[in-house]
């Protein structure tokens, strides 16, 4: 069984104290906190890659692109996916659903 306090390591914020009492979120749906390997890799686009995916033929967009769907590719991996083009990124849960809905409407 997987334990909480296991997962915990790998957020640092977890590792804040407020007022003497270990910090508690309970705001994920607006903001989740980033564990160590998610923040490790964009630290590492921010210093090394950070240009625009699928919008130029220069050396770092093209980087940057290539990364981007390599992620796409294990992610269609991960959940069995037929083609990796069925998998779409948004900015989060809202614009999913709003995207979803308005396929339907």
């Amino acid at each position: 069984m997987i334990k909480v306090d296991d997962i915990k390591k790998d957020f640092p914020i977890f590792e804040r104290e407020i007022n003497g009492n270990k910090l508690t979120y309970l705001d994920s749906g607006a903001t989740s906190q980033k564990p160590n390997q998610v923040i490790d890799v964009m630290s590492d686009v921010y210093r090394n890659n950070n240009a625009n995916v699928h919008r130029g033929t220069y050396v770092l967009s093209s980087e940057t692109t290539s990364k981007y769907e390599e992620v796409r590719n294990k992610f269609k991996k991960f959940i069995n996916a037929y083609n990796s083009d069925e998998i779409i990124f948004t900015k989060g849960c809202t614009e999913g659903f709003n995207l979803l809905s308005q396929f339907y409407l």
